[in-house]
């Protein structure tokens, strides 16, 4: 899937980040079940709003590490996880 430095991505319906306290880690919860997350995905997931674009959540985790190039990554990252469904590319 192509992901735009435009595009707006946020969690789909019925997903959503919540902690678990057995694992004492942040989990995604899905309709059909829980994605565990590795510390990369979970900071880009937590910045998927639909306000920020993809170009800007690069830009906050850029920043976050030291001038980092982590455009590649993210879009990749965002791209695979909107296959699943479990986040949306708004506009």
């Amino acid at each position: 899937m192509t992901v735009s430095l435009e595009h707006r991505p946020a969690l789909a319906l019925g997903t959503r980040l919540q902690f678990d306290d057995v694992r004492n880690q942040q989990m995604l919860l899905v309709p059909e079940g829980v994605v565990n997350l590795n510390e990369s995905a979970l900071e880009v997931l937590q910045l998927c709003d639909g306000k920020r674009t993809v170009g800007e959540i690069i830009a906050t985790l850029s920043d976050r590490y030291g001038g980092a190039d982590l455009g590649a990554d993210v879009r990749e990252l965002i791209g695979g996880i909107a296959e699943k469904g479990l986040i949306v590319l708004g506009a």
